[in-house]
């Protein structure tokens, strides 16, 4: 495969000056797509507090469309697009540490902190090359979920991310929870490992675990929190600011109120599926609109489809709609969601049911934590029909404890001293008075397995246990034959 030309795989700079002479200096290097979305209010907020910031812009990945929609196949080319992503990234760090001119750029440049994502390698890896402070906006790293990485995490109650399971799980679910763990993990390394290893063990030395590049980060923004999340270890670097980048609605365009309000008393219904997905399999979206056109909500989809045939009178489709803002109207009913993070966090906010439709990554499992509080209905989109899409549709709209629990969800969300924004921003500029974090990092990080679990300890204690039981045992022996040779010889 051809390594793309530097300047089209990378550095496209944004400097964002400001006359403030007091803020700090950061290095973004963010993730594309969804990721962005998020990582953009964290820059901006910066921005405003009177930071400088210097972002490191990748080219935009594709959009996924698959005409494989039944759940291995997904995942069959899921992996195999990962595996491309993660090569491509390992060729632009070899890229920016070949070129002489840019590095030195870099190091004079003299950052405070470096700003990323880990579901990439390429910023940790160039925070550990320039001995900057680092901090991640995070829920996935190249490894997986975050906690995974850095926080204790018993699978006996913490389920693995593709399990769809709770934290209170049976016998079986147990089983299945580390099976799922065990090739989960080695599909993640099969993914990063071949391309980020030889990158650090060219550029830093064959000693170098790259994994202890993205351990050694000072915070971990989480981008979830306890409302979210199961409870669960966690560290003392996790910030968690869940739903950081919600806030109060805004007024809708004229037009797309004055449909919002012609739903009367039945409301709307909210469809989208992301950025990555703009579209659907044609005999999809015509079930899923055959299922709209039965209700007497009125519904607002985003849609870059053919227009199906059986979509309804009650169905207005978009190329782009305000999700914030609709999820905060009064008459919005249920968000229909492939359950993405960004999505998942706004309706608990804004305290709205959910008819999930996941499709990969992390979207089965952000699904099934609204399901488990009771705020959502999931539908295999694979077994789609718009029979079973209008009956979840309906069980949402007019079972009301659903309502309910979202709502007692964002109660709970709102509930917190420092809003997240505030606390993400708070916590980045303790990285920069202190040029770091490390007091907040764990010691364990930098164990061995062996060292960790305490396998030297348990075996020396056995050792000294069997030691004193051979010896205790040898001593009896050694008395009874003492004592029964003693006997014998004064009988004779």
């Amino acid at each position: 495969m051809a390594v793309p030309h530097l300047s089209l795989l990378t550095f496209a700079l944004l400097f964002i000056q400001l006359s403030s002479s007091s803020g700090g200096k950061i290095l973004v290097f963010p993730l594309d797509g969804s990721h962005w979305v998020n990582m953009k209010i964290l820059v901006e907020e910066l921005h405003a507090k009177g930071h400088k910031l210097e972002i490191r812009v990748q080219d935009k990945p594709s959009s996924f469309w698959s005409h494989a929609w039944s759940r291995f196949q997904i995942q069959r080319v899921l992996v195999n697009q990962f595996y491309q992503f993660h090569k491509r990234m390992s060729e632009m760090v070899v890229q920016m540490f070949e070129d002489e001119n840019l590095m030195r750029s870099l190091h004079d440049a003299k950052y405070d902190v470096v700003l990323t994502d880990p579901g990439i390698g390429g910023g940790a890896i160039l925070a550990h090359r320039l001995q900057v402070p680092l901090v991640f906006n995070v829920r996935w790293t190249i490894q997986g979920e975050a906690h995974l990485l850095i926080a204790p995490s018993p699978l006996a109650y913490i389920p693995f991310t593709a399990t769809e399971l709770t934290d209170r799980m049976t016998f079986t679910q147990r089983i299945k929870n580390v099976i799922s763990y065990t090739i989960g993990m080695y599909t993640l390394s099969y993914m990063t490992e071949p391309h980020y290893k030889p990158v650090v063990r060219r550029y830093f030395g064959p000693d170098v675990d790259y994994l202890t590049f993205f351990v050694d980060a000072d915070i971990w923004l989480m981008r979830n929190d306890f409302v979210f999340e199961f409870p669960r270890p966690t560290m003392p670097n996790i910030v968690y600011m869940g739903g950081f980048q919600c806030k109060p609605p805004k007024p809708l365009p004229e037009d797309l109120e004055e449909f919002v309000q012609s739903s009367g008393d039945h409301g709307v219904i909210v469809m989208t599926l992301g950025t990555l997905v703009g579209k659907l399999p044609q005999d999809i979206a015509e079930e899923i609109a055959a299922a709209f056109a039965q209700l007497p909500q009125k519904v607002i989809w985003r849609y870059m489809g053919h227009r199906p045939a059986s979509l309804g009178n009650n169905t207005l489709m978009v190329s782009w709609l305000p999700q914030n803002d609709l999820l905060g109207h009064p008459k919005t009913r249920v968000f229909v969601t492939h359950g993405g993070t960004n999505g998942i966090q706004e309706a608990i906010y804004h305290g709205v049911p959910v008819v999930g439709l996941p499709l990969f990554f992390d979207q089965p499992d952000n699904l099934s934590r609204i399901r488990a509080k009771g705020g959502a209905v999931i539908v295999d989109i694979a077994m789609l029909d718009r029979h079973i899409f209008a009956d979840a549709l309906m069980t949402v709209l007019y079972n009301s404890s659903y309502k309910e629990n979202m709502q007692m969800l964002s109660r709970l969300h709102r509930d917190q001293p420092m809003k997240p924004l505030d606390q993400a921003v708070f916590w980045i500029e303790y990285v920069i008075r202190h040029k770091g974090a490390r007091h907040l990092q764990t010691h364990a990080n930098k164990m061995s397995w062996f060292v960790y679990n305490s396998i030297d300890v348990i075996a020396a204690l056995v050792t000294v246990v069997l030691l004193i039981t051979f010896t205790c045992i040898s001593i009896v022996r050694l008395l009874w034959r003492m004592i029964f040779v003693g006997k014998r010889v004064k009988q004779e």
